[in-house]
């Protein structure tokens, strides 16, 4: 047996164990009460792979964002970056080493920039607070860059080259001309693009994308896809997107976890899931989107509505069209189905999802 045959598996770029996190509502004159934002949810990002959190708002996909990002401490589990617990080893906050690997793409790319600030201001941020990620030889021209190049006693030659590459590397070129813009005189894609660079700067292993393209143009949202598609292919870059869009999931995904109240109720091959959901409210999720775009459909009760949620029992008994007894009294435990994960008495091992 060779030594490659012998060698133990690598493990996951990310690995996500048993996360619980809650939080206490109501205030003076309100009861309080315990809101569930993410229960037991464990899930797993390799490099060189995307993995999609689908569900409305509510359902508990940001919160595990936060979490991950170490913005937020679970109540209960584990967070293993190559392996290592983070959490045992950062109890309080996250190391300057963590921040440098896992890094954020935020929703909005029209506050998240500041407009007084030019791109290369941006870009050169980061740089200059991991010092280790600089591999250029030019100068930087912008008069607000320089006092921070000289209060931490980085070399000037070594970031205009650095901050050209980024620029060309999320296809805004001629990149000469953007290093002097200010994000008011970009489109909101061209300032996604920026905010990618941004990240992408202190060459993180791990990049969470939240709704990256949600209040872009539809013309547009394609090309900022393709542009993660092509850096998870060709760096290895793992991808957590945090997105209540399917089709996006899809697009760029290769695994959804669909996210109802804070638990995973499904999980698959992306095109699985799509084509051929298994849990009722995934097939929910798909069918309001279809009937969104049909004028003379008929009304359907949003998937996402209110309505109590009964302390025993799957959470999503009261408004789904196949219930059983069981479900409202006995809680589901995940089950394998079709080679998929789903939390729904409907299915036992082995079982073949709806339309398979």
């Amino acid at each position: 047996m060779t030594a490659v045959e012998t060698a133990a598996p690598r493990a996951p770029l990310l690995e996500v164990c048993r996360i619980h996190k809650s939080f206490s509502s109501g205030g003076l004159f309100a009861p309080k009460r315990k809101v569930v934002a993410a229960s037991e949810v464990s899930f797993r990002v390799r490099r060189g792979e995307a993995v999609a959190l689908v569900g409305e708002s509510g359902s508990g996909k940001s919160t595990l964002a936060r979490m991950v990002l170490r913005l937020d401490r679970p109540d209960s589990g584990e967070i293993r970056l190559d392996g290592e617990n983070v959490l045992e080893r950062e109890p309080r906050r996250a190391s300057l080493a963590y921040r440098g690997r896992v890094q954020m793409v935020f929703q909005d790319p029209f506050s998240s920039l500041n407009p007084v600030h030019t791109v290369e201001y941006h870009l050169v941020r980061p740089l200059l607070r991991h010092p280790g990620a600089l591999n250029a030889v030019h100068t930087v021209e912008h008069h607000l860059v320089r006092p921070l190049v000289r209060h931490r006693r980085v070399a000037a030659a070594d970031l205009r080259a650095r901050v050209l590459e980024l620029l060309r590397t999320v296809g805004l070129e001629p990149a000469e001309e953007f290093v002097r813009r200010h994000p008011y005189e970009l489109s909101g894609g061209q300032r996604q693009r920026v905010a990618i660079a941004r990240a992408l700067a202190v060459e993180p292993d791990l990049l969470v994308a939240d709704e990256p393209t949600s209040m872009l143009d539809v013309s547009i949202r394609t090309g900022i896809l393709n542009l993660l598609a092509q850096l998870k292919r060709d760096r290895g870059l793992g991808i957590l997107l945090i997105t209540h869009d399917l089709a996006s999931a899809r697009y760029l995904a290769d695994r959804i976890l669909v996210l109802f109240r804070g638990r995973v109720v499904e999980e698959g091959p992306s095109n699985e899931v799509i084509e051929a959901p298994a849990h009722p409210y995934t097939r929910a999720l798909l069918e309001s989107i279809a009937d969104s775009g049909r004028g003379d459909a008929p009304a359907r009760r949003d998937a996402s509505a209110g309505g109590a949620t009964s302390a025993q029992g799957c959470p999503f008994a009261s408004r789904c069209p196949r219930v059983l007894d069981v479900c409202r009294t006995v809680d589901p435990a995940p089950r394998m189905s079709g080679g998929r994960s789903v939390r729904c008495h409907l299915y036992t091992e082995g079982a073949q999802a709806p339309g398979s």
